[in-house]
């Protein structure tokens, strides 16, 4: 695992032991970041159920501005930090050690881009969905990475399926709001 593009190029990443944690692939990855690119600079990011935090230090790298990471496990809090000491992006983030769904019901910030990539086949990107579109900003987008055996999730109101891009076993759904009334008509 490493980080594939920007200011932290080819760092090596590590990931938290255990059944629990499943990076997401270098190819997954690249599809992900290839998509979301034009929408990355400057952005303020969150990368929500972290794990190892690759996601939102690929945004970094790539150009986000700030990032949040937020876990429930120690150990996952333990590697984002290791990781982001590495990749020398610890000055652009805030790891916070919560559970995810308290996380997102009760921060009262917003972002231009979310990542989900939550445990499979426990049914969280239905739920948390809707509770991250809350906390999107105008024009923003959220990943949601998933099992491809689910349900494709729904666009939450206000949002729209922007692509699905499928990698064997692993989906990933990128949804965007729509950009501010600009007041043409």
């Amino acid at each position: 695992m490493r980080v594939i593009t920007g200011i932290a190029r080819g760092r090596k990443l590590t990931a938290p032991e255990g059944l629990d944690v499943r990076p997401t692939t270098d190819k997954v990855k690249e599809g992900i970041f290839s998509a979301v690119q034009f929408e990355l600079e400057g952005a303020y990011v969150l990368d929500l159920f972290a794990g190892s935090g690759q996601l939102g230090i690929e945004a970094l790298s790539r150009g986000a501005k700030r990032a949040i990471f937020i876990d429930s496990s120690v150990k996952s809090i333990k590697c984002i930090n290791d990781n982001l000491r590495v990749t020398k992006l610890d000055k652009y983030a805030e790891v916070i050690n919560r559970d995810s769904y308290d996380y997102i019901r009760l921060t009262a910030r917003t972002f231009d881009m979310i990542f989900l990539d939550p445990p499979y086949h426990f049914g969280h990107i239905d739920r948390v969905l809707p509770l991250a579109a809350e906390k999107l900003n105008k024009g923003g987008c959220i990943v949601c990475e998933y099992e491809s055996e689910a349900d494709a999730p729904s666009a939450p109101e206000g949002m729209y399926l922007r692509k699905i891009y499928k990698y064997g076993r692993i989906n990933a759904a990128i949804f965007c709001s729509d950009a501010e009334d600009d007041g043409e008509v």
